[in-house]
């Protein structure tokens, strides 16, 4: 959790808050909720976006220049059912210091492609030497 708040610029405590935590312990894939001030800018640069009444994701797709699919991808939605409040990742057309979190079936290629950079970029900004990777894994773009 420190790693984190650190990386973040934030406190364990408010991430412990925000994510209803009791404890500092994490499981491997587990999502955070992250502090945000701004939540619906679309600026479009790797932000997130908190869904209000009347939302859909086909209209949210519309709004950011993505898709229904990119989106659940992103998001690890199953549905397309949304809840008010709930708060999406959005696609990135921007790789400047920007972080991903590793999921089930992402391969370097993949994040690479989706984010318009290259498997040798991102290794390197990571200090990677091989391509392997962990759920979980916080790779900075």
């Amino acid at each position: 959790m420190w790693s984190i708040a650190n990386r973040f610029g934030t406190t364990v405590d408010t991430l412990r808050t925000i994510n209803n935590l009791s404890t500092n312990t994490l499981q491997v894939g587990q999502v955070l909720k992250l502090p945000t001030t701004n939540t619906s800018t679309g600026n479009n640069n790797g932000s997130t976006y908190t869904v209000k009444s009347g939302d859909s994701l086909w209209s949210i797709a519309r709004k950011y220049d993505t898709t229904v699919s990119e989106l659940q991808n992103l998001n690890n939605l199953t549905s397309t059912t949304l809840q008010v409040g709930q708060v999406l990742q959005l696609p990135s057309t921007t790789t400047a210091g920007q972080t991903y979190i590793v999921k089930a079936g992402d391969s370097l290629w993949n994040i690479a492609n989706r984010f318009g950079t290259t498997v040798d970029a991102i290794k390197e900004k990571n200090n990677l030497t091989n391509n392997n990777l962990t759920i979980g894994q916080i790779l900075t773009i």
